[in-house]
């Protein structure tokens, strides 16, 4: 659809200025009518994009839905969240941003009209659980851990969700749950683990990872912004890679431990500050969320351009990280 009116949270983010950078040549070219990027941030006048507007706000902060309706908004993206915290974040902070921000910018939204909202949600959100099927659909339960912080807000989030799909039909919702984000720049959590001597292994596990290249989670925005998509999608590459292929690849060791020893040398270790890690990241290694991107691909019609193994390949080159960098 054209003369979209296009307000973007969390807009000086990794993702966030990936997406507006690809939003701002259609605004130019005439496909959108308004591009504008919010941040609790300010962008330096610098690092501006031509034609797009710039504005601050906090989601955690009502008020929203005053420069909602003063542009004229149609279409939110809402990409504001702590992905990676800082090390003087805290749970509090969190959950504040990651869910209290999120009933704001609902509340914003049904407040002024708002037809088309696009969230970005993850993998995390359906938990990391022994029974959790080998490849996840948007069908199966959302049960994100308590014991993980993101993965648990990502739940609070999605229930909320349901709730506004429910009370307020009229505003059509988008909710990718996306996998594990590589790109030419990515650095997280995740990714220090792949920058370690040597990877941890689970006896008995694969620990499977989905990825998916940063500029397909944009691309699927974009998509479902063309085409005044709803729905709910995982977002992900074809494929998955486990543990031990990924050791292969980077050309380093894989050590494996019986989950019971190491959930106990965990215990021990993180109290006394000697691992950043606790005990429940045993769970995280072990039951990895696999996601199945069939819908997205047939329903939503959106096919990444990267599998996993392509963009984990990628992601090494660019890092100079593996044997094939």
């Amino acid at each position: 659809m054209s003369g979209r009116r296009i307000f973007v949270t969390g807009a000086a983010g990794y993702l966030g200025s990936t997406l507006v950078a690809g939003l701002a040549p259609r605004l130019q070219a005439g496909e959108f009518d308004l591009v504008v990027a919010s941040d609790v941030r300010e962008v330096p006048a610098a690092k501006r994009l031509p034609g797009v507007e710039f504005h601050v706000h906090d989601v955690r902060m009502p008020g929203l839905d005053a420069p909602l309706a003063s542009r004229r908004i149609d279409t939110v993206v809402h990409l504001a969240a702590i992905v990676t915290p800082a090390a003087k974040s805290n749970r509090q902070l969190e959950y504040a941003v990651d869910v209290l921000g999120t009933r704001n910018v609902l509340e914003a939204c049904v407040a002024t009209s708002v037809r088309q909202l696009v969230v970005t949600s993850s993998g995390a959100a359906y938990g990391y659980h022994a029974d959790n099927p080998e490849w996840l659909t948007e069908d199966d339960l959302v049960r994100g851990n308590e014991a993980f912080a993101y993965s648990h807000h990502k739940r609070l989030v999605e229930e909320m969700l349901a709730e506004y799909r429910r009370d307020h039909p009229s505003l059509r919702q988008v909710v990718f749950r996306v996998g594990t984000i590589l790109g030419e720049s990515t650095r997280n959590q995740i990714t220090a683990l792949f920058e370690k001597p040597y990877l941890i292994a689970i006896r008995g596990s694969r620990s499977p990872f989905v990825f998916v290249w940063d500029r397909d989670v944009v691309g699927a925005i974009e998509h479902a912004i063309r085409t005044d998509a709803a729905g709910i999608y995982n977002v992900a590459g074809d494929g998955a890679l486990s543990v031990r292929e990924i050791a292969a690849r980077l050309g380093k060791r894989c050590m494996t431990f019986p989950p019971a020893l190491l959930r106990g040398v965990l215990a021990a270790l993180h109290p006394l500050g000697l691992s950043q890690y606790g005990p429940e990241q045993v769970d995280f290694l072990r039951y990895r969320p696999v996601l199945s991107n069939r819908r997205l691909k047939e329903q939503l019609g959106y096919v990444p351009r990267m599998t996993s193994s392509e963009v984990f390949d990628f992601y090494c080159r660019t890092h100079n990280l593996g044997l094939r960098a």
